[in-house]
């Protein structure tokens, strides 16, 4: 018995097992070193597991579409010398091609962040294990990632720092790297990094931090980008004395770089030893003051224009060019804001509340909308006083009846001394030309200038300045109220802002806006071309200009010597308002709500309206005792808003 247990016990000694561990015939701590054989076996499960797992995940995981926040871009609006003017929408960005950004400023980028790039395969081992550690710290998992893994972070997932988001920034970036040629990738890493300032992308970059396009950045302009892709927050130079030394830094060893990797040379190099300040950190995207009038305008003539639609423009990605003029529309509301602080005083006079001004200013010799004032701030009054109806006009729609007299002559009566002959038949009777310095006579004939001036009978050109409605009212229906409403309209008046023909429709109950009252006025100024008024010049998306933008071309209204005519009646008139220019306004004998002056020179053609509207209610407010006893209902406000703002 004693023999065959021995036996038993020895063959069970004996047996080997699968794994030997802790070793067996080893005692104290090597029992628990595993052999090296051991260690190959278990790194080669390992190996084969991770690369079973990154199988699976390789497999499972597919390129997403693009998140919304990497399509959207912004619209960017630009005053008529190329500065920008605002950035609407979530996205501060414009797309551009890579032909479009500036060479030396794409290699600061690659030198900066991933100087393998086009030899990689779009990932970093090492950023991948960097995270891992750092996500066990407790630490951020960024760091380390190429400029394929930052696009595709930026293009199709979201910020968070985990892990999860790593593997597949990591997976991803493998696939878009086989699938995107690497200048598709880079241009969509350029145009979806944020830089600071609320920059998306390099274009808005550029712009924000030097006001150039991103094709005009020099290699030292470009390198101080580059430095912001390292965090604007700690590298913006205009925020900090210490940001602008980590700025100043960051750029050194950037252009440095460049040398070391070979993207430039050292001759290059030695050109830029100067920190390239940016300018100051101001980027308006607000659509407060008269920001928003203009944008209104604007989108309002692009879609007239073009075909876009409001859905069209909410996308983004238009450059739009304006013709408005900065430091027009900032002396025009700085015109505005002085006269009415200084005439108005609503605490001490009831009539002076509610008071609302309208202005625009258009170029007579091509049509260019240059400047508007639609109210006091787009963001709480939201009707554009520039671009609205239902103001009525009152005397300053008698130049249109005077041009219609001389254009078209007058009928109703017989050929009188001074006339001339009848130039055609028309159905009320013979017509007959007049001039500006004709006037009705005791008998109710109009006749020309001649004779002894009676002083009970003003001319034309005398009831044009001042009074003279029960002459106009007149003159109206002679000429024929059908033919004036036609000259306004030919002039650049719109159709549906004329009134009704009844028997004051030629002292001025249509409710022209001052836009057009400006381009209809413009319209004298250049003997008798009327060119409709513009706002864009140009609209850009994806590199490509859009077209229907070209300006209106010119249309005869008028003959020029009638142009001419009443230009120089309307110049008389601006002299007996203190004004050396043509000029036109409602007047005393008025029984309209609102005041007007419309002036214009060679260059410049300039409406301001003025009238009383209480919010939420359709119906004009009286304007007696605005600004005082004095100011004539408010007459005399319009005329010293124009001197203010044309002096």
């Amino acid at each position: 018995m004693g023999t065959h247990a021995q036996g038993k016990k020895t063959r069970r000694r004996g047996r080997r097992r699968f794994v030997d561990y802790p070793r067996a015939g080893r005692s104290g701590v090597r029992r628990w070193l595993p052999s090296w054989r051991q260690l190959l076996g278990t790194t080669g499960l390992l190996a084969i597991a991770v690369a079973t797992l990154f199988v699976c995940v390789y497999v499972s995981v597919d390129i997403p579409d693009e998140n919304a926040a990497a399509r959207r871009e912004a619209n960017v609006y630009y005053w008529s010398d190329g500065s920008q003017m605002v950035s609407t929408g979530a996205v501060n960005r414009q797309n551009v091609e890579l032909n479009q950004i500036a060479p030396s400023a794409v290699a600061a980028v690659i030198a900066a962040e991933n100087e393998t790039f086009y030899e990689d395969a779009g990932v970093s081992l090492t950023g991948l294990a960097r995270a891992a550690v750092n996500m066990a710290r407790g630490r951020e998992t960024q760091g380390g990632s190429t400029i394929t893994q930052q696009y595709v972070k930026n293009t199709y997932l979201s910020q968070d720092q985990t892990v999860t988001r790593k593997v597949k920034e990591f997976v991803i970036a493998l696939k878009v790297d086989r699938k995107k040629s690497k200048g598709e990738i880079l241009k969509g890493y350029l145009n979806t990094s944020w830089f600071g300032r609320g920059a998306n992308g390099i274009e808005a970059a550029a712009r924000a931090y030097y006001g150039i396009p991103a094709k005009e950045l020099n290699p030292s302009q470009g390198a101080m980008l580059a430095a912001m892709l390292k965090g604007a927050d700690l590298y913006d130079p205009a925020v900090s004395a210490a940001n602008h030394e980590r700025a100043r830094q960051r750029w050194a060893w950037i252009l440095d770089r460049q040398v070391a990797v070979g993207l430039m040379t050292e001759k290059e190099r030695a050109k830029y030893r100067t920190f390239p300040e940016p300018r100051s950190r101001s980027r308006s995207t607000s659509l407060g003051g008269q920001t928003g009038y203009l944008v209104d305008v604007a989108n309002r003539y692009l879609k007239q224009q073009t075909g876009l639609t409001d859905e069209d423009l909410a996308h983004g990605g238009h450059e739009i060019h304006t013709t408005f003029d900065k430091s027009k529309v900032r002396r025009l509301e700085r015109a505005v804001r002085r006269v009415v602080a200084r005439d108005l005083d609503p605490k001490k006079r009831s009539a002076d509340r509610h008071v609302q001004v309208g202005a625009a200013s258009v170029r007579p010799s091509d049509g260019a909308l240059v400047a508007l004032y639609g109210g006091p701030d787009a963001t709480t009054h939201f009707t554009n006083n520039a671009d609205t109806s239902g103001v009525p006009v009152g005397s300053a729609f008698k130049p249109f009846v005077l041009a219609a007299a001389l254009q078209h002559g007058v009928s109703g009566h017989e050929a009188a001394a001074g006339g001339v002959a009848p130039v055609r038949d028309r159905a009320a009777g013979a017509v007959r030309s007049v001039l500006a310095d004709s006037r009705y006579e005791a008998d109710g004939v109009l006749r020309r200038a001649g004779g002894e001036p009676d002083p009970d009978r003003p001319t034309l050109r005398e009831a044009l300045a001042s009074g003279g409605n029960a002459t106009y009212v007149r003159l109206g229906k002679d000429v024929g109220q059908d033919m004036v409403r036609r000259t306004a309209v030919a002039a650049g008046l719109l159709r549906q802002s004329m009134a009704r023909l009844e028997p004051t429709f030629s002292i001025g109950t249509s409710t022209p806006s001052a836009i057009r009252m400006a381009t209809a006025y413009g319209t004298f100024a250049d003997d008798g071309l009327r060119r409709d008024p513009y706002s864009v010049t140009k609209v850009v998306r994806n590199g490509e200009t859009l077209p229907g933008l070209t300006p209106p071309s010119a249309r005869r209204a008028l003959d020029p010597q009638v142009a001419q005519e009443v230009a120089d009646a309307l110049r008389s008139a601006g002299r007996r308002l203190g004004v050396d220019v043509a000029a036109g306004r409602t007047g005393d004998q008025d029984r309209l709500r609102s005041a007007w002056f419309t002036g214009f020179s060679k260059d410049l053609s300039t409406a301001v309206t003025l009238f009383r509207l209480r919010p939420g209610t359709p119906q004009l407010l009286p304007l007696s005792g605005v600004a005082g006893k004095k100011s004539e209902r408010g007459n005399v406000l319009p005329p010293r808003i124009w001197k203010e703002y044309e002096g």
